[in-house]
């Protein structure tokens, strides 16, 4: 009984009430209005603190990119001949799946293949200079690298990434930095999204402190990615009508060779003698057998011919570009008074969370 009373009494002390919960709040009132000029100080320091900031931060240009995928269809109704092309030989395809479905195009544009292609592109149709140059530049990486002799001559050229340098210790020291830019890019300047999720639309945003630089790298990257797609989709096709027109070509060849070869018989015998007719009519009879049997085949690879094309028309998926880059691009750019009123807002938090810890410690001690 005794235990059950004390539980009930220790329960008591434990809670805090309504009352006392509103005079807390009260005494920590007025802590903090003694406090009032070190926090409206404090608050004035973060406002001019924010306003200086203002005025160093640069604006961040965003150049936008979007443009509507349609893929290619697959098979339909050349599934019907695809019996009689595979007796040849010749895959029309129209089989399986693509290679990007879903969203992997749009993981397509975060690979280091192709960041790092257009990272040695050109600024312009006039310039010497990579886009990797450029972003060295705006960063201010080589002021870093002056103290690292090995960084300190380290320059790139268009269509350095192709090339493979004699000195593994120098190729080594390029990947590295390379693949540093490829990274922070990746996540800090390129944004791949679609809008709507029940639409192909899709929208590539590239942010940077300088604005010819955004509008190069995102007209670069989106060319190199959609050309890359095309490419891909289109490339088993690509090969069977690459396949089919060289045999038809070839046996075109035959074929004709055969009839000018039936020809040069009866050319070289024109005052034949009647009882040698072997020398004329068994050449002449064999280059025309042989004529009529290439025709037939040929009329057959011709018929194949003309599928395999369709087949590829239909696979090449369509890429229309909306909306592209241009001058003047979006400026993103932190203003005087949002500058003032977040620094304020900030630092006059931070006064006041320090106040009311030394006084919690304080009453500890």
């Amino acid at each position: 009984m005794d235990n059950q009373a004390a539980k009930v009494e220790t329960k008591d002390e434990d809670e805090i009430s309504l009352k006392e919960l509103i005079l807390k709040i009260k005494e920590w009132w007025q802590y903090l209005w003694r406090k009032k000029w070190i926090i409206i100080a404090a608050g004035l320091v973060g406002g001019l603190l924010g306003l200086g900031y203002s005025f160093i931060k640069k604006p961040i240009y965003t150049a936008t990119t979007t443009f509507v995928l349609e893929s290619g269809e697959k098979g339909g109704g050349l599934a019907a001949y695809a019996g009689v092309a595979s007796m040849m030989g010749i895959d029309l395809g129209g089989g399986g799946g693509g290679i990007f479905q879903g969203d992997n195009i749009l993981e397509l544009y975060k690979s280091r293949t192709m960041i790092e292609k257009t990272l040695f592109s050109p600024l312009d149709s006039l310039s010497k200079q990579p886009l990797i140059e450029r972003y060295i530049e705006i960063n201010k990486l080589r002021e870093g690298w002056e103290k690292k002799p090995e960084l300190k001559d380290l320059h790139f050229s268009i269509g350095d990434n192709k090339v493979k340098l004699k000195n593994s210790k120098t190729q080594r020291l390029r990947d590295s930095v390379v693949s540093k830019v490829v990274e922070v890019i990746g996540k800090g300047y390129l944004n791949v999204t679609k809008p709507d999720k029940k639409l192909s639309i899709i929208k590539v945003d590239v942010k940077s402190a300088d604005e010819t630089f955004a509008k190069r790298f995102n007209e670069e990257i989106v060319k190199n990615v959609n050309d890359f797609y095309v490419q891909t989709k289109t490339k088993k096709s690509l090969d069977n009508v690459q396949i089919l027109q060289h045999k038809t070509d070839s046996l075109r060849a035959v074929m004709n060779g055969a009839i000018y070869s039936a020809a040069s018989v009866a050319d070289a015998t024109p005052n034949l003698n009647p009882t040698r007719q072997v020398q004329r009519a068994a050449p002449v009879q064999r280059a025309q057998f042989s004529a009529e049997t290439n025709k037939a085949v040929l009329g057959e690879m011709m018929k194949n011919l003309e599928m395999s094309k369709m087949a590829l028309m239909k696979e090449t998926p369509l890429i229309q570009v909306i909306d592209e880059p241009v001058y003047p691009l979006k400026k993103e750019k932190l203003g005087k008074i949002k500058g003032a009123f977040y620094g304020g807002i900030l630092i006059g938090f931070i006064v006041v969370a320090y106040l009311m810890i030394i006084n919690f410690f304080r009453k500890i001690v």
